[in-house]
């Protein structure tokens, strides 16, 4: 098991606005319920939510901004996000309101933006008018500051917009990310499935004769965009971007030595199981968050013998829970 840091690792949050008027509460459900756990001083967070935490909540009571109500589905303030950049030790911060514009939350926004001053990145309004448990709605409204939170795993600058999926605990995830560079021969031709916004593909570039990256979600795309930009002529000319759900883009993978998969909890989509267990690279390199799928899957990708399962590695990416994310390498027979 390949463990980091037990405090401060979590540069990543999404924290529920409840409560009265005047007294709101920033923090997580209780579990299978709708109440807010006020959670003013959480050790496992980087010390700066904390701080963003606090200015909001400060913020909200000055402007006498509502919580909202699951319930009654009233109340402005909804959910706070923040994520941390390393290297400037900033944040970017996204307010969830259910209100269709900014307007209401004008004021205050503007008073989060003058009290977090140099410890703002940037600050985003998102709208989120849905009866549901979805946390962000599609559309960022930006309010101030940079496109995008941008960080380094050992290689080319990886872009995250404040819609984009990106992991909490960024120690691990680079452990993680190092582990799988290691594993790719150089020359390769690499193929990545569930590729975000390219923190694993664009970081292993450079072991890579060429790689296409395959993703579906629109603000993981535009974050992926971002870094391709940023790229040289040379490196940019072995990138491919492959737009579409995994399964029906699995034909990606032909005549690939190395495929990479980072699925969601779910696992693998089921045509990209089947191509790989019958068409299988030299090497397959699953990072799983989800045990029982990746069983499921593992059971598929190894029915027919053309693959076998030579290494698994433990990550604990969240410290405190039963949770554990693997490596998994497979070599074809």
């Amino acid at each position: 098991m390949i463990s980091g840091k037990t405090a401060g690792f979590r540069l990543r949050a999404r924290l529920a606005v409840r409560g009265r008027l005047g007294s709101p509460k920033l923090g997580l459900f209780e579990l299978g319920t709708h109440r807010v756990v006020h959670i003013p001083n959480c050790s496992v967070q980087h010390a700066l939510i904390n701080r963003v935490a606090a200015v909001v909540r400060r913020a909200l009571v000055d402007v006498q901004v509502t919580s909202y109500s699951d319930r009654a589905h009233l109340g402005l303030a909804r959910y706070l996000q923040v994520v941390v950049e390393r290297s400037s030790q900033t944040a970017q911060v996204v307010i969830v309101a259910n209100s269709a514009t900014p307007e209401p939350l004008a004021a205050c926004l503007d008073l989060i933006r003058e009290r977090l001053g140099s410890d703002l990145h940037s600050l985003w309004f998102n709208p989120n008018r849905e009866r549901s448990n979805t946390i962000l709605g599609p559309d960022f409204q930006h309010w101030c500051g940079p496109a995008s939170v941008v960080e380094r795993f050992g290689g080319a600058a990886v872009h995250y917009p404040p819609g984009a999926f990106g992991q909490n605990n960024l120690e691990i995830a680079q452990s993680i990310i190092e582990h799988v560079r290691d594993q790719i021969p150089d020359g390769a031709r690499v193929v990545e499935f569930y590729a975000g916004v390219g923190a694993t593909g664009l970081s292993v570039m450079a072991r890579a004769h060429e790689i296409r990256m395959n993703e579906v979600g629109p603000h993981s795309l535009h974050g992926l965009e971002l870094g391709l930009a940023e790229l040289d002529s040379v490196n940019r000319g072995k990138v491919s971007v492959v737009a579409g759900p995994a399964g029906v883009s699995h034909l990606a993978a032909a005549g690939a030595d190395v495929v990479i998969a980072d699925p969601p909890r779910k696992g693998l989509d089921p045509e990209l199981t089947e191509y790989l267990s019958e068409q299988p690279p030299e090497i397959f390199l699953y990072v799983s968050c989800g045990l029982e799928s990746f069983l499921s899957d593992a059971a598929q990708l190894t029915a027919r013998c053309k693959l076998r399962l030579r290494a698994l590695t433990a990550f604990n990416l969240l410290p405190f829970t039963g949770h554990v994310e693997t490596v998994a390498r497979f070599e074809r027979v």
